[in-house]
């Protein structure tokens, strides 16, 4: 079969993109706003204008073969010079508003983005933003695809990105346990200056989850920590997590950030050493110096400089011992 280029489209080439990073026709689809009947007939038309299967189907995922493998960077190297013409003409476009996409986790985009875009704004930019709340998994979908210019996210969250973006340091944020208040722990020098009761409600453990990562860093956290625990729930929302700490149902491992601006009435946070991550923009490196998106991540930075953490109570050192153990 003779190949032409007017066979292909720009169209079934980021379909095919897709689908090579995300590994799963579902995951793609998502990625791309098509729905995945629609995805497939592209992906069909590819390897039928291509004259060659560019991917193996498998039951959980599908795997690039030889030809696919050829074509990836080849697809990769076009898509990104498309976007840098895109990007650049957007220069010329006088009197039109410029949109920047940002994806990121929820704390991160309640904490950090508002001042940092007020700060644009008031700069004199003409922006608007596109936001999109997501997972740490997620942000890097959205990055790749190219639906959004920076992902804002823990370094420590999600496996180490691809080559072509710079994690830009914003600032360090740590873990606490957060407790009931009527479970005092300041002055415990074990667990068994507690009484069977108050054990007990410091061994139901509340998991707090919003990735793969942090789902498995707590998971070995509590296995240390509290050996003798048990979850009692699992929740995505930290408004949940807190309220059912706050009632007297458990304890919960989770970011100080996230219980920033919101009702922490009821619940003490207890700090442990050398327990954070880190927060970072990610950003393509095309646009780590490039306008409007380094004064973008300047004010990113300052709005991390003015952060202000809630307050927090060390951890009493038999729980620290555990936690550095």
């Amino acid at each position: 079969m003779t190949l032409s280029t007017r066979d292909l489209t720009l169209h079934q080439l980021k379909i095919f993109w897709a689908v090579a990073q995300s590994k799963t026709l579902t995951k793609a689809a998502k990625q791309l706003g098509l729905t995945q009947p629609s995805l497939s007939q592209q992906l069909a038309k590819l390897e039928t204008n291509t004259g060659t299967l560019l991917f193996e189907r498998r039951a959980s995922e599908m795997a690039l073969t030889e030809a696919g493998g050829y074509l990836l960077p080849k697809v990769e190297h076009l898509l990104r010079t498309l976007g840098e013409v895109e990007d650049g003409l957007q220069q010329f476009q006088d009197g039109k508003r410029m949109t920047i996409g940002i994806a990121g986790v929820n704390s991160l985009l309640r904490v950090l983005l508002p001042q940092a875009l007020a700060d644009m704004l008031d700069s004199g930019h003409a922006l608007d933003f596109d936001i999109l709340e997501a997972a740490p998994n997620e942000v890097l979908e959205y990055l790749y695809a190219r639906r959004v210019k920076i992902g804002l996210l823990a370094a420590n969250s999600v496996a180490e990105a691809g080559v072509g973006f710079v994690q830009v340091p914003l600032l360090e944020d740590p873990y606490v346990l957060a407790v009931p208040s009527s479970l005092k722990l300041e002055a415990t020098r074990s667990i068994d200056d507690l009484s069977a009761e108050q054990q007990a409600q410091l061994n139901r453990a509340i998991q707090f989850s919003f990735g793969t990562q942090h789902t498995n860093q707590s998971i070995d956290w509590y296995d240390r920590v509290l050996p003798d625990h048990y979850i009692t729930a699992r929740c995505r929302s930290f408004e949940t997590a807190m309220a059912l700490v706050s009632a007297g149902n458990g304890v919960c491992l989770t970011p100080l950030m996230v219980a920033h601006g919101l009702d922490r009435s009821g619940v003490t946070f207890y700090r442990f050493p050398n327990q954070i991550r880190r927060i970072v923009a990610l950003v393509p490196t095309q646009y780590l110096r490039a306008e409007p998106y380094a004064s973008l991540i300047g004010a990113l930075e300052k709005a991390a400089k003015g952060y202000q953490a809630p307050e927090t109570v060390g951890a009493p050192e038999w729980l620290v011992a555990r936690a550095l153990g």
